[in-house]
């Protein structure tokens, strides 16, 4: 096998990613397969190029679930952030930015930019 890449595992170990030509690939599938299907993922180069990844399903299953919890939480706060934009408050001052003139949008947003560069360390 030519060099190693590095792979966090569905245990969050960090192993061996091996890096294989896609000739090569091809002509050991059934080798790489079970290699892959063990736990020890294969990376398919071209050209000496990585371009696919062979993993096995429970760690393919490990990345969706990954994923998904990631999502959720990403869900779970704009959920939280749009409950907020619902509050009497929040909707007032909403109507308020669109009914003001751009004079008065220009003014707070200079205003806004000061305050923000005074609060800036350094």
């Amino acid at each position: 096998m030519d060099r190693k890449l590095k792979f966090r595992n569905a245990e969050g170990e960090l192993v061996d990613l091996a890096e294989i030509p896609a000739t090569r690939f091809k002509n050991e599938f059934a080798s790489m397969f079970e290699q892959a299907a063990l736990g020890k993922p294969v990376a398919i180069t071209k050209h000496a190029t990585p371009k696919a990844v062979l993993i096995s399903y429970e760690e393919f299953q490990s990345l969706m679930r990954a994923r998904s919890a990631g999502l959720g939480e990403l869900e779970a706060q704009f959920d939280a952030l749009l409950e907020g934009m619902q509050r009497p408050r929040a909707r007032a001052a909403m109507a308020a930015a669109f009914d003001a003139p751009p004079s008065h949008v220009a003014r707070v947003a200079v205003k806004a930019v000061r305050k923000r560069r005074r609060a800036k360390p350094g």
